[in-house]
């Protein structure tokens, strides 16, 4: 192993004086300037460039190389999470990333296909220090070995398999298998469908794909951004640091509930709101809402103007009303249209009377005589009360509140029933897709966008003048001090005035793509990434695919794991209204995370309701089966089992219905409820549907016969090792006998 030690010091080496390069350079950034804005324009330059180098050089503290490909030819590569090379005009490759096109052999290659190489070598290190080699050979008439031939060449995945987990995501980039290796290099374009039963890696495979195309496709992702979707914040706590690791930061991770800015959503809905809320045809309902809010005066408004009363009528409105909205504009966005023509209608009212000849009808006021007649009546309060009750000015947030307060004449009694709740409750996960819908009816009336942008760009105009004037100052006094009156130096007031200075800094917003996508509801993002995509409504469907207007994204799920009652659960259901069969479906059929033993007893839960059911394969086998007690005594028995199943390294999950958690928690140390889930700690306390995409070396789960088929499955498949069940009530027909 001396000679890998010896490249990976050097390796070590390099990375290090990079890492000090770097952060010296942004140290000496931050420390020049004779100005704040000038400090900060050139800190935030510096910090955009080298903001990729520091988030891969700041990763690399895991395995920065594990591989090596020796070609017949007798070259060799090593392989690492990131591409570095040397310093020469040659810049030579001294390490090749995982995503360039050369490495791809050291995932795909066989015996039966070497793809060129002879030898394929896995390093496992504990941070700078080599532990092992396996090498697998692929030319069979290559008769030189090393003593660190693996014959079977799965020891490195066994490995990564059987290791103690640690309460978040570990990145796969060493035991990539070719199966997820055709998936994650898929092309960016189009919609890719990832299917997989528990265990089969589908999220690993979805976050390396994000990764890989934010490698192949950097120009136009750094600009546009990743999307992933995940199913609720502990998931993507669990999730969040497979990227960095892999040197990717340019990834906006968020939940449905997360997408809308300015709301964080995070409480929950009963099952029946839910599936209401989520419903398709409540774009129409919602539509049907904003309609109503186009008010008619009931019977007339009247309006005092020039000590004389203006009537306003249903008919006149109407007209009003039906002319805007033929202009098809979003409500907000169309006010505009509908002031117009009511300030029009007025108008003619007021001409009529003034000036309208006694004796023959004629009218007597010239062009400028009703546009001094408009502009006063644009100036009377009445006029704009009544407009603001004909066709407010409206938010998403006012608009879903109102109809969630009041749902009766838009639902049937039942849905009513469901949805309704008081206007000062939370927002709920569910609401998202709403507000979103609702924002999308609205639109903005632009002319508030423009006189907020004016304002901004009057202040940052002064702004940049107080910054000349200082600089101006201080370059007179030095020229007064030296007498130095004839001096050509030119100062700032020659090069660029105050109006020019602010364009530049309005111009460089040196936020991330990913942090100016979470700020903007209209963003389009280059690449949409969705997990448990089978959970999500026909309304969050829509609000993504607004997201993506391109239609680049992967979806990542497993039907058989549907549990939300708003969810599609069928892809054809979910893409068809978009893409009609215009899309990509592949299939993972190995299961990685779950011993056979456990997975058979899943397995049989499912087959209970749906005869046919095939799980995906487990690749490997523990010995231990799972174990199934009955109890009069629910906390204390729970206590004993997690005091037997918690692994002296690892991770525990309790996994039982939520009204429990409480009475549990109290017979656990350092468990608590009603929180979100801490999955570092050695034991954590879950409902079914937080535990979704999460994987733990012991599960316990408590009274599987009050969970539905989908999550019961769900819980059974999350141990990587030992299972137990505990029940006071029936069991499911699945796990009797």
């Amino acid at each position: 192993m001396r000679g890998e030690q010896e490249f990976i010091d050097g390796l070590y080496a390099r990375v290090d004086a990079l890492r000090g390069d770097t952060e010296t350079s942004v140290a000496d950034a931050l420390a020049q300037g004779n100005t704040p804005m000038q400090a900060r324009l050139e800190r935030d330059i510096l910090v955009a460039e080298r903001s990729g180098l520091l988030a891969a050089l700041n990763a690399v503290d895991g395995s920065l190389c594990f591989g090596r490909i020796d070609l017949a030819s007798g070259v060799s590569h090593h392989i690492g999470r990131i591409g570095l090379r040397t310093e020469d005009e040659a810049r030579t490759p001294i390490l090749i990333d995982w995503r360039a096109e050369v490495a791809r052999p050291f995932y795909l290659a066989t015996g039966h296909t070497p793809m060129g190489l002879r030898r394929r070598r896995h390093i496992s290190t504990s941070g700078r220090t080599v532990t092992a080699l396996h090498d697998e050979i692929l030319d069979l008439g290559d008769q030189e070995r090393t003593g660190h031939e693996d014959p079977s060449g799965d020891a490195v995945l066994l490995a990564a398999l059987n290791s103690a987990r640690t309460g978040r995501m570990g990145d796969i980039v060493q035991t990539i298998q070719a199966e997820q290796d055709e998936i994650i290099r898929a092309p960016h374009r189009g919609v890719l469908v990832v299917e997989g039963g528990p265990g089969t890696g589908k999220t690993a495979v979805a976050l390396h794909r994000a990764a890989y195309l934010l490698y192949e496709h950097r120009e136009l992702l750094a600009k546009r951004a990743v999307l992933i979707v995940g199913p609720n914040p502990a998931f993507l706590g669990y999730i969040g640091e497979v990227l960095p690791s892999l040197g990717e930061t340019g990834v906006l991770l968020a939940t449905v509930g997360e997408l809308f800015p300015g709301v964080r959503a995070k409480a929950a809905d009963t099952p029946e709101a839910a599936a209401v809320k989520g419903r398709a045809d409540m774009a129409e309902v919602l539509a049907a809402v904003v309609r109503d809010r186009q008010a008619l005066p009931d019977p007339v408004i009247a309006i005092e103007h020039d000590r004389e009363i203006l009537m306003l009528d249903d008919g006149l409105v109407g007209v009003a009303r039906d002319r805007t909205r033929s202009a098809r504009l979003p409500h907000n966005a169309a006010r505009e249209y509908f002031e117009g023509h009511i300030l029009n209608t007025l108008t003619d009212m007021v001409a009529e009377r003034i000036g309208t000849d006694p004796y023959d009808g004629t009218n007597l006021l010239d062009p400028s005589d009703i546009t001094q007649i408009r502009d006063d009546l644009a100036e009377n309060p009445e006029v704009w009360s009544a407009i603001d009750r004909l066709w407010p000015l409206l938010t998403p947030q006012r608009v879903v509140a109102d109809f969630l307060a009041e749902p009766e004449g838009y639902l049937s009694a039942a849905d009513a029933a469901a949805v309704r709740r008081p206007m000062t409750r939370a927002w709920t996960v569910a609401d998202v897709p709403l507000l979103d819908e609702a924002a999308e009816l609205l639109g903005e009336d632009d002319r508030v966008a423009r006189l907020r942008a004016d304002r901004e760009r009057e202040t940052q105009i002064a702004y940049a003048q107080g910054v000349l004037d200082v600089s101006y100052a201080s370059r007179t006094y030095e020229f007064d001090d030296k007498h130095d009156e004839d001096s050509e130096v030119l100062s700032a007031h020659d090069i660029i005035d105050a109006e020019r200075f602010a364009e530049r800094q309005e111009e460089d917003d040196h936020r991330s793509a990913a942090e100016r996508a979470a700020a903007d509801r209209t963003w389009a993002f280059g690449h949409i990434i969705v997990d448990e995509a089978q959970e999500l409504s026909p309304m969050a469907w829509r609000l993504l695919m607004r997201r993506s207007p391109t239609r680049s994204m992967t979806l990542v799920g497993d039907p058989a794991q549907t549990s939300e009652a708003a969810g599609v659960g069928s892809w054809s259901g979910i893409l068809r209204p978009y893409v009609e069969d215009r899309w990509e479906h592949t299939r993972l059929g190995v299961n990685y995370r779950t011993p056979a033993e456990i997975m058979e007893l899943a397995a049989a839960v499912v087959r209970a309701e749906n005869p046919g059911f095939e799980p995906p394969s487990s690749v490997r086998s523990t010995g231990v089966r799972p174990w199934i007690r009955a109890t009069d005594d629910l906390p204390g028995a729970v206590a004993k089992a997690v005091g037997e199943l918690t692994p002296a390294e690892g991770r525990l999950a309790v996994i039982a219905p939520r009204d429990l958690h409480r009475r549990l928690a109290a017979h656990l140390d350092g468990v608590t409820a009603d929180a979100e889930p801490d999955l570092t700690r050695t034991v954590v306390l879950l409902d079914p549907r937080q535990a979704k995409g999460l994987e733990f070396d012991s599960v316990l789960v408590v009274e599987p016969g009050r969970y539905g088929t989908s999550d019961l499955y769900v819980a059974l498949t999350r141990a990587t090792q030992r299972l137990g069940i505990l029940h006071t009530g029936p069991l499911p027909a699945g796990l009797v006998g």
